[in-house]
C-alpha cells in the first residue's frame, strides 16, 4: 500500500470538524503541492446539497477558519474544483449506489475514507461501502475518536470495521499525534544522546502530563454528559502522550516497530482498584467562577440538570516495568481551568551528593525538563548555574535553557495537526495512527478506574471555574512531596 490514494472520501463533511480542520488542511496541502495528481475529494453528509452549493459553503469555511494571510482566492478555486458532494445516509443502499457512480473508475487508484461521524455510524457506513462494492485492497479507512465508551464497546466497533478491512487498512485518528511537538518527543528522546541514558527510574523522580482547557461544554452537551474527562481526554490524548514518553526505543521508525513499543508501555500500566482509586484519583466538576476575567456558569447550569459526570480528573499512574518501576506519572485534564495548555514535565532526581554547602544555602535544585505542546511550543530545561559574584561560598541559581520551536523554525508555517494525518493516510503510513491493541490496552486501564469509582462510590468534587481542579488534586501530588507545574 505504497501508492498514495487519489480519492479522499469524507463522511460527515457538513460537520464542524470538517469545516474547522479537515478542509483547511486539504487547502494547505493543495497550496503546498502535496496532494496526489488527479486528486478528487468526495464530500458526503445527510443534508442535500448540489456540488456548487457545497463548494460555496466550503469557501465560507476557508475564509473563516484559515489565517487571514493564508486565504488565496486562486488556491480556493482550485480546491473547490476538485470537490464533489454526494448525500449519503447509513442504510440507504440507493445513495451508496450513487456514491459508487461518483467513484466509477477511481477504485484502482486508491480511496481513503475518512469517518468524521458519530462512532455509532462507523460500522453501518463501512457496511454500506462493502455492499456497494467500494472496498478493495487499495481502500483505507480513518476513524475519529471515540472508539467506543469502554473496552466492550470498543471491541464491538473494531470488530465491525475489522470484518471488512484488514488492520493495515484501518487508521484510528488521535489528532494529538499530528502535533509537531508530540512527534518531537520521538526526536528528543531518540535523536539526542544525552536524554535516553537518563530516561528511566535511575534519574527521573516523576513525570507530569497536563492537558488544560478553559472552555466548558461549548455545544457538546449531548456528547459530553455521561462521557466525562476520563473517557474524553485521558483514554486517548493523555495516554498516547504517556506511551510515547514511556515506550522503549523502537528498532526503527516504522509503524509496526513504534506501535509495538507503545502498546507494551500501555499494557504495563498498573490497574486501579476500589481501594487505590481513593488515593490515586480525583474527580471534579466545575461550578460557577471566572475564567480569563469572564464570569461563567457551572457545569450543571450549562447542562440544565444535576449530573455526576466529571469535567476534571487527576491520576497517579504507575508503569510496572524495569524502566519505570517506582516512578509516578501524574496526569490531569479538565475544563474551565485557568489556562489552555498542554505540557509534559520530566522531574529529574537531585544530585546524589552536593559539594555546594550542606545547610541548604547553596540553592541546589533538581533539573526539570518542560515540553510545552500548546498554545506555545517549546522545550525548556532548567539547570543549575553559579550566580555571578565574588563570594567565597558558591551560590547556585536555576537558569533556563529555552528552545522556542516557534522561534527556532520562524520561517516554517505552523501546520494544522490534521495536515500531517491526512497526508499520512493518503500515503498509507500508519505510524501516527492508533492500532487496535493500543486502543484496547488504553480502555483496559480506563475501565479499571471507572469500575473502581463505581465500587468505591467516588463522586466528582466541585471546583470553581478558573481553578486547577479540586483541592484534592493538589493533595494527590503534594503528599508525595511534589507539586503541579501551574
Amino acid at each position: 500500500m505504497t501508492e498514495p490514494s487519489a480519492t479522499f472520501l469524507l463522511f460527515g463533511a457538513t460537520g464542524d470538524l470538517a469545516h474547522r480542520m479537515i478542509f483547511p488542511s486539504l487547502y494547505n496541502l493543495l497550496a503546498d503541492g502535496l496532494l496526489p495528481d488527479d486528486f478528487l475529494i468526495i464530500a458526503s453528509g445527510r443534508s442535500e446539497f448540489t456540488d456548487e452549493e457545497f463548494r460555496a459553503d466550503i469557501d465560507k469555511a476557508l475564509r473563516k477558519f484559515l489565517a487571514a494571510d493564508r486565504y488565496d482566492a486562486e488556491i480556493a478555486e482550485r480546491l473547490r474544483a476538485i470537490i464533489v458532494y454526494q448525500p449519503v445516509e447509513a442504510g440507504n443502499a440507493a445513495q451508496f449506489k450513487a456514491l459508487g457512480e461518483r467513484l466509477d473508475g477511481r477504485l484502482d487508484k486508491g480511496v481513503s475514507v475518512y469517518l468524521s461521524t458519530p462512532p455509532s455510524l462507523f460500522a453501518p457506513t463501512a457496511q454500506g461501502l462493502a455492499e456497494a462494492g467500494l472496498i478493495t485492497p487499495k481502500t483505507r479507512i480513518a476513524m475519529e475518536k471515540p472508539i467506543g465508551k469502554d473496552l466492550a464497546s470498543s471491541k464491538e466497533v473494531n470488530d465491525g470495521i475489522g470484518a471488512l478491512f484488514a488492520e493495515e487498512q484501518i487508521f484510528r485518528v488521535d489528532h494529538y499525534l499530528g502535533k509537531e511537538t508530540v512527534q518531537n518527543l520521538l526526536a528528543l528522546r531518540f535523536g539526542n544522546v544525552m536524554f535516553e541514558p537518563l530516561w528511566n527510574a535511575t534519574a527521573i523522580d516523576h513525570v507530569q502530563i497536563t492537558v488544560g482547557e478553559t472552555v466548558g461544554l461549548e455545544g457538546r452537551v449531548s456528547y459530553y454528559d455521561g462521557v466525562g474527562a476520563l473517557r474524553d481526554m485521558v483514554q486517548n490524548h493523555v495516554l498516547q502522550i504517556l506511551s510515547i514518553i514511556a515506550m522503549e526505543p523502537p528498532a526503527r521508525m516504522d509503524p509496526t516497530a513504534v506501535r509495538d513499543e507503545k502498546v507494551k508501555a500501555l499494557r504495563s500500566l498498573r490497574p486501579m482498584t476500589a481501594e487505590t482509586v481513593k488515593t490515586h484519583s480525583v474527580r471534579g466538576q466545575y461550578t460557577p467562577g471566572a475564567v480569563g476575567g469572564q464570569i461563567v456558569t457551572g457545569y450543571a447550569d450549562e447542562l440544565g440538570k444535576p449530573s455526576e459526570t466529571e469535567t476534571f480528573v487527576a491520576l497517579k499512574a504507575h508503569i510496572d516495568n524495569w524502566r519505570w518501576q517506582g516512578v509516578p506519572f501524574y496526569l490531569r485534564t479538565g475544563k474551565r481551568l485557568p489556562a489552555r495548555q498542554s505540557e509534559i514535565l520530566i522531574q529529574f532526581k537531585p544530585v546524589r551528593h552536593s559539594i555546594f554547602g550542606r545547610n541548604g544555602g547553596s540553592g541546589l535544585e533538581p533539573n526539570t525538563l518542560i515540553i510545552r505542546l500548546q498554545p506555545e511550543e517549546y522545550i525548556r530545561l532548567l539547570i543549575m548555574s553559579k550566580r555571578p559574584g565574588l563570594e567565597r561560598e558558591v551560590h547556585l541559581e536555576e537558569v533556563t535553557l529555552d528552545v522556542s520551536l516557534t522561534a527556532a523554525f520562524a520561517g516554517q508555517r505552523r501546520r494544522i495537526a490534521y495536515e500531517r494525518l491526512i497526508l499520512d493516510l493518503l500515503a498509507g503510513d500508519a505510524t501516527l495512527f492508533v492500532r487496535r491493541d493500543e486502543v484496547e490496552a488504553q480502555w483496559t486501564w480506563i475501565d479499571s478506574i471507572i469500575d473502581g469509582w463505581k465500587e468505591a462510590g467516588v463522586k466528582p468534587s466541585p471546583y470553581s471555574s478558573g481553578n486547577w481542579g479540586p483541592s484534592s488534586a493538589i493533595a494527590l501530588i503534594e503528599r508525595d512531596g511534589a507539586s503541579w507545574n501551574d
